[in-house]
């Protein structure tokens, strides 16, 4: 998988001096290298019963979807506030300057779920652990978190409880 690396473009100090953005459009645009991630992901979770992928917004919904299909089970978006029409469950997380939220109906995750959470990266590990909270309180059961991109260096797995964390692409530094 480290030759998927090289479809990843490095952005540096995007958003701000100083940060080295991992652009993923680069890889999600090669057809190849796309199947290839969500065959690694496949590859990985094909054994385990999962009920549903929780894919986070935004980034979430490009990877959750898809895997969804290839391992035959539900797709349930967990969004930002605000976005979903029904009754929602609602965790407010810290972030390094302020707060955000992440919603999911209240409906999508039966009690017992057994549910895998899916984003294009694990940083500092704030939302992940949020959005384990979230399906938690409405009973799942978390199976796993799938990222495409970990940077380690960001120690952000140590943030989600015991979690199992798969990673395709991990950057020590």
């Amino acid at each position: 998988m480290e030759d998927l690396k090289k479809l990843i473009r490095q952005v540096p100090d995007w958003p701000k001096k100083g940060i080295l953005f991992y652009d993923i459009t680069t890889l999600l645009k090669d057809k190849a290298g796309f199947r290839r991630l969500i065959d690694a992901f496949a590859d990985h979770y094909t054994s385990q019963r999962l009920d549903q992928i929780l894919g986070i917004e935004a980034r979430g919904f490009i990877f959750g979807p898809a895997l969804a299909y290839r391992l035959g089970t539900g797709f349930v978006p967990v969004r930002k506030p605000n976005k979903l029409p029904a009754e929602t469950t609602r965790v407010t997380y810290d972030l390094e300057y302020g707060t955000d939220s992440l919603e999911v109906h209240r409906d999508a995750i039966r009690p017992g779920d057994r549910v895998l959470i899916v984003d294009d990266l694990l940083a500092t590990g704030g939302t992940a652990s949020a959005c384990v909270r979230l399906a938690r309180e409405l009973g799942a059961v978390v199976a796993g978190v799938g990222v495409v991109v970990e940077l380690e260096f960001l120690s952000g797995r140590s943030k989600l409880d015991g979690v199992d964390v798969f990673s395709v692409l991990r950057y020590p530094q």
